[in-house]
């Protein structure tokens, strides 16, 4: 009968091979007797014992001198050793064996003419297993001779499925580690580890959870794109991307969708947490922050800086993997995910917005700027929805939002607009006018009747000016608020370069003369 952990070394190499469709095998020992003694006739005597025995291989070596190089030669499972030779003392060639690696846990079996304990002992001490007195009964000899080959061949064995196992072992790291570099570019390092850890993950299908969405972009990035080289906007997707991802894996984010310029981040799946929505509210602000250092680097490339929405919801979504057995993606699905995005779409650059339901768990730490109330499309009651200025806590993270200051024009600009309604703009036209103008934004009054956009809507307006260059651009706006006799608030979310020229220029010379007067 095999020992326990022999017994267990071989299941674990049977799962190893299972997994690896390999077929299980292992090495036989047979057993093989080395007998060391200068004299002949004892020699003669064992093999004789022995030659019944096929099951046994026998040999012997007269020349204790040569005794190791001989037990390399034929591996015993056990060596016989005579304790009084003349050419080298019996325990000294038990302390050689013992010292070599090949020969030190095979079983020593010592012979010896007599009875005498203080010998054993010291026998014993050195290493040896048996102690037998010369010539001993034959059934005893060979009973002793199975029992200690057994042990050292079940020892050989485990050997064998322990060397198994780490082979198998650091296969199986190496593969992870590939599936770590290949698959960790494009899934964060939770979902791999938890796929590495737990391969029944990989099954289709998914389970119902609350967790926190964050989904953030850029706005005007696409017409900013229109312009560029798809090298250069490449360039810039990658930088800007590398750093928010950045930030979201040190806040625990896990990325389930880089969408052009778009960015889907889930808190909570796969491994939900307690501060889920906390963590969430926290990651958003780190990333406008974030947006610092990266237009600084677009101003080193002579480009205009970028901005930022973002929207966080928390709700209750399916995650799971999502596809089919050839092609499968850890995904989301849900409504809370579509009203995610349209909290998002409400934003200006710059800004954050969030959720009832993220502002419940997310509690007082979280710092509010204000609160709208909105009807996004598909839901079917209005929401409120809060604009974070930022976290304080563990995190202590705050946005610094300087006041919009709007000064009136000298002279207003005439502008034709057009409201946006998903990503389409209207057919219809509506004429106003620029009459004043902040850093980021304006006023504008309506000339025709009708044409008043809803709080938080988009629109594409035009200049009605003498440059025709500037004139032909697309600006595109957000409505921020509805002001009196038909005038409406907005933010600039994409100001073409002469546009944007124009505008400042003209923002330069009516702020300066404003706070001298």
């Amino acid at each position: 009968m095999r020992s326990p952990k022999l017994v267990k070394s071989i299941y674990l190499v049977y799962l190893f091979k299972a997994m690896t469709n390999s077929k299980l095998s292992w090495t036989e020992h047979p057993v093989t007797v080395l007998l060391i003694d200068d004299q002949p006739m004892i020699g003669e005597a064992v093999r004789r014992m022995l030659e019944p025995e096929t099951d046994i291989t026998f040999h012997y070596c007269s020349d204790p001198a040569v005794a190791i190089p001989k037990a390399l030669e034929v591996a015993p499972t056990v060596i016989l050793q005579d304790l009084v030779m003349p050419d080298i003392d019996g325990l000294l060639l038990l302390r050689f064996f013992r010292a070599h690696p090949a020969t030190k846990d095979v079983p020593m079996i010592v012979l010896s003419s007599k009875e005498e304990p203080k010998i054993k002992a010291e026998a014993f001490s050195l290493g040896a297993n048996d102690y037998l007195v010369k010539l001993p009964d034959k059934v005893e000899l060979i009973a002793r001779i199975r029992y200690h080959s057994k042990g050292y061949i079940s020892l050989l064995q485990r050997n064998e499925a322990y060397q198994e196992i780490q082979n198998y072992s650091n296969k199986l790291e190496n593969s992870n580690e590939l599936i770590r570099r290949v698959f960790g570019r494009y899934l964060s390092d939770e979902i791999v580890a938890n796929l590495l850890e737990t391969p029944e993950g990989l099954k289709l299908g998914g389970e119902r959870r609350k967790i926190s969405i964050l989904t953030s972009d850029l706005r005007g990035f696409t017409s900013l794109s229109e312009k560029l080289s798809p090298e250069e906007v490449l360039k810039i997707l990658n930088f800007y991307l590398g750093f928010m991802a950045d930030v979201i894996t040190q806040y625990q984010g896990t990325i389930d969708e880089f969408m052009g310029d778009g960015i889907l981040v889930l808190f909570g799946a796969p491994t939900p947490r307690v501060d889920d929505a906390v963590r969430a509210v926290a990651c958003a602000v780190a990333m406008q922050l974030a947006m610092v250092p990266v237009n600084e680097q677009m101003k080193q490339w002579g480009l205009s800086p970028l901005e930022m929405g973002i929207g966080i919801n928390t709700g209750e979504v399916v995650v799971g993997n999502i596809g089919s057995e050839k092609r499968t993606k850890y995904g989301v699905v849900g409504s809370q995910i579509n009203l995610t995005y349209r909290i998002e779409s409400y934003t200006t650059g710059g800004q954050i917005l969030i959720s009832e339901s993220t502002l419940k768990e997310a509690g007082s730490i979280v710092k509010i700027e204000g609160q709208k109330q909105v009807t996004p499309k598909g839901v079917n009651q209005p929401i409120n929805i809060y604009e974070v200025g930022g976290i304080s806590g563990e995190y202590n993270l705050f946005l610094s939002k300087a006041e919009e200051e709007f000064f009136p024009l000298r002279e207003t600009i005439k502008i034709q607009y057009s409201i946006v309604e998903g990503k389409d703009v209207s057919d219809t036209a509506f004429l106003g006018n620029l009459v004043e103008l902040s850093a980021k934004g304006a006023l504008i009054r309506r000339d025709s009747v009708g044409g008043c956009p809803l709080a938080l809507s988009n629109i594409k307006l035009n200049l009605v000016v003498p440059d025709q260059a500037t004139a032909s651009e697309d600006v595109y706006a957000k409505v921020l608020d509805i002001a009196q006799n038909g005038s409406f608030y907005i933010q600039f979310t994409t100001k073409p370069i002469h546009v944007a020229a124009h505008l400042d220029a003209i923002y330069k010379s009516i702020s300066v003369k404003s706070k001298v007067a």
